[in-house]
């Protein structure tokens, strides 16, 4: 298995006209349909673990308020409340992982793809408008 890429995405933006964001696409595992689910997350290096918005929680099955820890986390956005799971499956391509997940206590975030047991276990390469991680 040698990885896989993906290229980066255009957004609007009011400074430079546009910016190139690095996204993956992710499948988290739903409790809730017993099947994988596909995010498409921004590959955050600065990111010490991977953030959902709380409504992904449901479309994962979580209940955040039996399942998961609360904390209080901050950002460029300020200091909000997170709920975390220390270990919950994801994949990545065809490579299976546990990773630890937060689920912000709001829903207007982009998905982020952190570093705890994720990007820091994947040699992630941004070039060229693309984003490659190589296991």
């Amino acid at each position: 298995m040698a990885g896989v890429s993906f290229a980066f995405e255009k957004k609007p933006s009011a400074i430079f006209g546009f910016v190139y964001r690095p996204v993956a696409s992710v499948k988290f595992w739903s409790g809730s349909t017993n099947d994988w689910v596909e995010i498409i997350m921004v590959a955050d290096s600065g990111a010490d673990y991977t953030i959902l918005p709380r409504y992904w929680a449901g479309n994962l099955g979580i209940n955040l308020e039996k399942e998961a820890s609360v904390y209080k986390t901050s950002g460029v956005g300020g200091e909000v409340k997170s709920y975390f799971i220390k270990s919950w499956k994801v994949k990545l391509g065809d490579k299976n992982m546990s990773i630890p997940i937060g689920f912000l206590d709001k829903d207007d975030v982009p998905p982020l793809m952190g570093r705890q047991n994720f990007m820091e276990n994947i040699k992630t390469i941004f070039a060229n408008h693309v984003t490659t991680f190589d296991f």
